[in-house]
């Protein structure tokens, strides 16, 4: 078993190290290129929608605009944000949150273009609702559904399975170390709280997710901004320190200046998921009326995840003088600055916001499966017993000791992630073209843009967006 771990591990050093870092930042650079910085230039109509969606109630039987960026928020942001990061200025330095920026800038543009796909190729549920993805647009766009399907059981295992066994290992670890509480015991716990959420379906996930990560995000926030304003004179100083880190010329010949980047570029594109091909999942499942909108908000999740979660890491670290000598490293050295900052109250309200995180990591994971779990086989039976699977999963994960699974799941991801690349990479036109008639509609004074598919150069695989009447185009 150690061999094919490390098989495994040696495979996956080369795709995450060369492979995939070069078509990600290669594709965000391109996209932002090629939409004219879409992910910068509209951030007033990002926030303006995400808002729009906030205070919208969702159709019965439908999931909003956001509720999606929820579901997809909490598959995005989890224990990776505060142990991940804090790793990553221990292991790169404090130029590696720099390029953790650049990356989530360019990584913006992709998740862009794979959301608005994922809503122009869209299909209806038969429960109501809608339903889609990489799996979707790659069989009923690009023909192939060999492909369509090795994504579909590639993205069900790595995240339905895999991640969320993943995500109960640090549940059950964090809540015996803190409590003394056995894991079993804590592994049932969380697997009946997981079996009452996914056995209601995909609206009741997306109904906990939107009440859960606001509440989840906005405390680490706030308690990072307390942080952050008690040491309000050192932020400049610390700013200072990851530019000229991220640039530290004296060291280009040796490690620092590589290591900086490449940890930086690592860590944001694990956090955000840009061009994974994950969020689109959720971002299909919107109602909403023009796919750019949940292009838009989703590219918003890109920068919610890194710009200001990351970064609340990544200060709460920094800000402490003595974080190099301190030896610590992870949610250690997290939990040892809150508590000199803040007070020993800090270690239970961390335990806490691990149990957040990761459990809203679960339901954002599980969503993503059975929208591939409904492309695979739409036979009821077949979804009960995937969820079925992952209630166990969940159990054994909290009892299980988990690198081999680790591996297969960073192994899978990549491969899922080259796949869909691949994909975007074939179809962005369209999302190119959906872009220019979003703002058109804008700039002809429509408060509300409507899509038409007749605006794309090719309707095929186009099922959820009935082409309007010419009169009615004209009127609008």
């Amino acid at each position: 078993m150690s061999g094919l771990s490390n098989v495994v591990g040696a495979v996956n050093d080369v795709l995450w190290s060369y492979v995939l870092i070069i078509m990600l930042v290669g594709l965000g650079i391109w996209f932002t290129i090629r939409t004219g910085c879409v992910q910068l230039r509209r951030l007033p109509e990002m926030s303006r929608l995400l808002t729009e969606g906030a205070s919208a109630a969702a159709k019965e039987g439908h999931i909003s605009t956001f509720q999606a960026f929820c579901v997809s928020t909490a598959s995005r942001v989890g224990v990776g944000n505060i142990a991940g990061i804090a790793i990553a200025v221990v292991t790169g330095g404090p130029g590696a949150v720099f390029w953790m920026w650049v990356i989530a800038c360019f990584g913006a543009a992709t998740g862009f273009i794979e959301s608005t796909l994922a809503q122009i190729y869209k299909e209806p549920r038969a429960k109501g609702g809608f339903v889609g993805g990489p799996a979707y647009y790659i069989r009923n766009v690009l023909g192939s559904p060999f492909w369509a399907g090795v994504f579909a059981v590639l993205i069900s295992v790595t995240y339905g399975l895999i991640f969320n066994s993943v995500q109960a290992n640090t549940i059950a670890l964090s809540v015996q170390t803190s409590f003394g509480a056995p894991t079993w015991a804590v592994g049932l716990i969380v697997a009946v709280l997981t079996a009452l959420v996914v056995f209601g379906g995909l609206t009741r996930i997306a109904k906990v997710a939107g009440y859960m990560v606001p509440v989840m995000a906005g405390a680490y926030l706030l308690v990072a901004f307390v942080v952050t304003v008690m040491n309000i004179t050192l932020v400049p100083e610390v700013l200072v320190t990851i530019v000229k880190c991220a640039f530290d010329f004296d060291a280009v010949m040796g490690a620092g200046f590589g290591m900086a980047i490449m940890t930086g570029i690592k860590r944001g594109l694990f956090s955000n998921e840009a061009g994974m091909g994950s969020v689109p999942n959720a971002a299909a499942t919107a109602d909403a009326s023009h796919p750019v909108k949940q292009g838009l908000v989703q590219a918003l999740g890109v920068f919610v995840d890194t710009m200001l979660v990351c970064t609340s890491s990544a200060m709460i670290v920094l800000l402490s003088p003595d974080w190099q000598q301190t030896g610590m490293t992870g949610i250690e050295l997290v939990q040892r600055n809150l508590t000199d900052q803040l007070g020993a109250w800090t270690n239970p309200f961390m335990t806490v916001t691990i149990l957040f995180f990761a459990f809203s990591s679960i339901i954002g994971n599980y969503f993503y499966g059975e929208v591939n779990m409904d492309f695979i086989s739409r036979r009821p039976a077949a979804l009960k017993i995937f969820r079925a699977c992952v209630v166990i999963m969940v159990f054994f994960g909290s009892i299980s000791t988990m690198s081999l699974v680790w591996n297969l799941a960073d192994l899978f991801m990549a491969l899922m992630a080259i796949v869909n690349l691949v994909a975007i990479t074939l179809l962005a036109k369209f999302a190119y073209e959906a872009l220019d008639d979003y703002f058109r509609q804008k700039r002809e004074g429509t408060v509300n843009p409507e899509f038409d598919p007749s605006v794309l150069s090719s309707q095929k695989g186009v099922v959820c967006w009935p082409r309007k009447p010419h009169e009615e185009l004209e009127q609008n």
